[in-house]
């Protein structure tokens, strides 16, 4: 009798996580064979546009070249209809009657695992073998589901997985910034740029505001894609109040986060591929990375001019001496219609009155709130609240 896996999933793409945690369960759960599958038609999400089943099992066939005991099968992709777990299994158990079957899952989908088609026809045809990350919250949900999935009956066995942290979401959007390969395996990223898979190979520069809207969401979490607009809306209004280029105003308030859904590590991968040469207080502090790299992604892939590109890099610390667009893409980021927080109506009023004092009275807020917070302060906000202190003291009547 063997002990087969079975690993299924998008793979959209595959990258070195999968072949990680595919190569521990090999080694940990001492399985004789394990068998790759991609997803044909996913009944839980939508596999994102641009790629096939054929493309996706070739990708994974590449990914897996070297990796023992595994094999990559296109059972789903050729059974109509959508890819049940449970219909899976099934036909798995008729070529395999006598073998124990082992289907591999992580965390995520193991806690939900009750929501599933027919969660008991499994149950009865398989070991669950779960990849779990070892820390406290985790472990303890696992816990809790183990043992309440055990009092149905179901035979569990847990593998901590030396998980590697990205998502095949966050995966694509790295591989449109061009700073992917790191986490493919090799021959992949090379197969995705050959094929013009996930719109590696789109021509973004000199594209309408439209156009560039609807790329930019296409890069954005669900939450962020309101704000972003916001900040189109209020960067064109204060361009027209104060006599700056709106269409430059406009097309940086739409790309200031474009990076903004990877990641503090992923930011840091960006900076390396990148050759971005980071200080002491970016390298600490990584969440505060989206605007550097966010004006890199601006200049390199949508060829947007230097003036847009510095009004994107300066938009979350502010500097001192910024130029116009600078300060209305930085308090149109903080104070757009839909920001709520104590004072934001004031703040707006003061913007609408006078540029600079709106500059103190932003930087002055962000600072009382890092110093609660016990965060960190860039040097560049406080020179910058320094340099829009005198301004506005300047102008002040004697």
């Amino acid at each position: 009798m063997e002990r087969i896996g079975i690993f299924g999933g998008t793979f959209n793409p595959p990258h070195v996580g999968h072949i990680r945690a595919a190569s521990c369960a090999i080694e940990h759960l001492s399985l004789d064979r394990l068998i790759m599958i991609p997803t044909g038609i996913s009944p839980h999400k939508t596999v994102s546009p641009g790629t096939t089943g054929q493309q996706r099992l070739e990708m994974l066939k590449r990914s897996a070249e070297g990796l023992k005991k595994t094999e990559i099968s296109d059972l789903e992709l050729c059974r109509e209809g959508k890819s049940y777990t449970a219909d899976t299994v099934a036909e798995l158990r008729q070529r395999y009657p006598d073998d124990e079957l082992v289907l591999l899952m992580g965390t995520d989908m193991f806690l939900s695992f009750d929501s599933w088609y027919h969660p008991e026809r499994i149950l009865k045809e398989v070991t669950l073998g779960v990849f779990f990350r070892e820390n406290r919250s985790e472990t303890e949900a696992v816990e809790i589901q183990k043992k309440k999935l055990e009092a149905m009956g179901a035979k569990i066995v847990l593998c901590q997985n030396p998980v590697t942290e990205i998502s095949s979401t966050d995966l694509r959007r790295m591989i449109v910034f061009g700073c992917a390969d790191s986490f493919l395996c090799p021959g992949v990223g090379d197969y995705i740029r050959e094929h013009g898979l996930y719109g590696v190979n789109k021509d973004r520069r000199n594209l309408s505001i439209d156009e560039l809207e609807e790329e930019v969401m296409s890069l954005l979490k669900d939450n962020r894609k309101a704000h972003v607009k916001g900040v189109r809306k209020m960067a064109a209004e204060l361009a027209v109040r104060y006599g700056a280029n709106v269409e430059d105003a406009e097309r940086a308030g739409l790309l200031h986060d474009v990076t903004k859904a990877i990641d503090g590590p992923l930011q840091l991968t960006f900076c390396h591929e990148y050759g971005i040469l980071l200080n002491k207080f970016s390298s600490e502090n990584p969440k505060t990375l989206h605007a550097l790299t966010g004006s890199y992604v601006a200049k390199r892939l949508f060829g947007e001019n230097e003036a847009v590109v510095s009004a994107i890099r300066w938009h979350t610390t502010g500097r001192a001496e910024m130029t116009l667009l600078e300060k209305i893409v930085y308090l149109a980021d903080y104070a757009e219609e839909n920001r709520r927080f104590p004072g934001v109506e004031e703040l707006r009023e003061t913007i609408l009155r006078d540029i600079d004092a709106g500059m103190r009275m932003g930087l002055e807020m962000t600072m009382a709130q890092l110093i609660t917070q016990k965060r960190e302060i860039a040097q560049a906000s406080v020179e910058a609240l320094e340099y829009y202190r005198s301004v506005c003291a300047a102008h002040s009547p004697l």
